[in-house]
This record gives C-alpha cells, structure tokens and sequence, in this order.
C-alpha cells in the first residue's frame, strides 16, 4: 500500500470515528446500526432498515443528515403514493401567450432520502426509485435530470405487520447494499435513553463531515486494497449460497435462488467500509464474517420446504461463514 494511501486512509478514519462520535450522543443502544448505516453510505449505497416502529429510524436518519451535512427529505409510503410524488412532474404554463411544460421536482431530489414504510405502497411506485438508485438520475417525460450527488436512499419496513404492503421484488432488494435489522436496545441503553429524551430539551447534533467530503471518501474506499484471501472467502460466500453452486447440503435443499454478482461487489465494498470505521488499514475475514448476514439475507430465499420444516436465512448464513474456516 503507497503511503499516501495510507496516510489519507488514516486521516479518513479519525474523520469517521468523529462522525461515528457524534451520533453515538442522539443514537442510544444501536450502535450496530449505526455502523452498518455508516458502513452503507461510505462504500456509496442504500440501506434498507427493518424493524418494529419506535426504534429510532427515522431519528438516525435525521441525525445522519445533519452530521453528514446532507440534504434529507422523507416521503411516507402509503398505498396511494404516486411515481409522480416521489420523482416529481411536469406542469403546462403559459407566459406571453406561450404554453410550455416546467419540470417540478420531487423529494427524490436531496442526497438523503428517507423511504418510510417503503413497502406500503403500490409496485408501480416502489419502482419510480429503481432508476434513481441505481443510475443516480430521473427520466420524466422523456428528459432525464440529474440528482444531487452524493444520493443514497434509507428505507424502513415493519417486519410485523403485514396487512396492506407489497412486498418489494428481488430486482429492487437487490439495490440495497445492506439490509440493516434494528432490535430493541440493551437494558442500560434504554435506560440512558429514556433520562435522555424525557428530560431537557437535548442538544441538537452538529455538523461533523460535508458532502463534498463523504464523497472523496467513497471515491477513497474504492482505493484500499484487498487480500487475495479476502477476495476468495467473498466470492466462495456468495457462490456457496447458491443452490446451483453451493457444496452445503442445506443451500442445494433449502434455498430457492441465491444470491447474485452485485452481492460480491457490496461484500467487498462494506468490508473496505468496516475497515476503516475501526481504524484498520484493510479489510479482514472478520469483516466478510460480520457483514455476511446483512449483505446476503435480502438477496436470498428460502423454498416452501425450508419454511415448513421452519428453517431460519440467518442459520444457513451462519453455516455458510463456518464453512470458510
């Protein structure tokens, strides 16, 4: 590794570990989803957060914004959401005697966008954001605008209820770097939490990174490089949990598709990530190990012998990352 690299590795790392920092002090007793997200937009894509209501979601998305000096704006997915609210529309003016179409954007245009409840509303709507996530642009009326850069998308879904959602397709599970799950905090975590939100007005968070600087250290991320040990454990990971590929007995009986070529390049990106969020100067089995779970579990699937023998993504995942010593 060039010493530039390394000493710009570095500085990123304390700029990080600052970040990290301040939204430990508005984020009580998550501090694995909060790596995770961070994880998620230094390696430059999206997060979907799954969890029961009331966990803090949307407040980390909020705190996010501010720390990373991002615009963020929040759209409520509800079933009679329209692509047209999300990507925003065309309106005829007239001036001088003239008409003419203006383009009005939508919320889609910030660089933090918060999809509550992402799976509320209808697949036609769920999917006015697959081309923003994945080309980082909107086409409307045959024009196609650009979105501010950086662009990441923090989608939320209640793993509970059930009722009047639409489940969101392998194509557009499979745009999201991680699926984050979020569980309850730990005891003292909740009691910290509970002095510190029912009490004085808190202090609000305060900027501690710029745009401009979240994006030159995804562009950084990219730069580090990775062992060829590392390397083979991903791609040995990712085909294992292939039924066409996979040597463990229970992947070829129980997984209906596994998971694709987008979930290496997201493994060996967040790896990079959780690298340099612990002040390490590369990626490590370890990190394979840990990230394992939240890359692959949305790019899996179990077959309806597997559910009725009640086998659970989250163990075959686990057998997977033994499997690689």
């Amino acid at each position: 590794m060039q010493v530039d690299i390394v000493s710009e590795v570095e500085a990123l790392s304390a700029r990080v570990s600052a970040v990290r920092a301040a939204v430990g002090r508005s984020i009580f007793g998550q501090d694995d989803v909060v790596d995770q997200t961070l994880i998620t937009l230094l390696s430059g894509g999206h997060a979907l957060l799954v969890g029961v209501p009331g966990l803090g979601k949307s407040r980390l998305v909020e705190t996010l914004g501010i720390v990373l000096g991002l615009a963020t704006k929040r759209i409520q997915f509800t079933p009679d959401l329209m692509p047209g609210d999300i990507t925003g529309s065309e309106v005829l003016e007239e001036a001088d005697g003239r008409r003419s179409f203006r383009f009005v954007p939508g919320p889609v245009f910030c660089q933090l966008l918060m999809a509550d409840e992402i799976n509320r509303a209808s697949p036609r709507t769920q999917s006015a954001l697959l081309q923003s996530m994945q080309e980082q642009r909107v086409a409307v009326g045959g024009v196609e605008h650009a979105l501010p850069r950086p662009f990441h998308v923090l989608a939320t879904q209640n793993p509970i209820e059930q009722e009047g959602t639409y489940p969101l397709p392998e194509a557009q599970l499979d745009r999201f770097l991680l699926q984050i799950d979020v569980g309850y905090p730990s005891l003292d975590a909740e009691r910290t939490m509970l002095l510190a939100t029912t009490g004085a007005p808190e202090a609000a968070p305060e900027p501690t990174l710029a745009a401009g600087e979240l994006i030159s250290a995804q562009a950084l991320i990219r730069r580090v490089p990775v062992g060829e040990t590392v390397v083979d454990a991903i791609l040995a990971l990712v085909r294992g949990g292939r039924p066409e590929t996979a040597a463990d007995a229970g992947v070829r009986k129980h997984v209906a598709w596994g998971p694709g070529p987008r979930a290496a390049q997201a493994l060996m990106l967040a790896s990079r990530a959780r690298a340099l969020l612990q002040g390490r100067l590369a990626p490590s089995m370890d990190d394979v190990a840990a990230l394992a779970g939240p890359v692959l579990r949305h790019r899996m699937a179990l077959n309806f012998a597997a559910r009725a023998e009640g086998i659970v993504l989250d163990d075959l995942i686990a057998r997977l990352v033994e499997r690689l010593g």
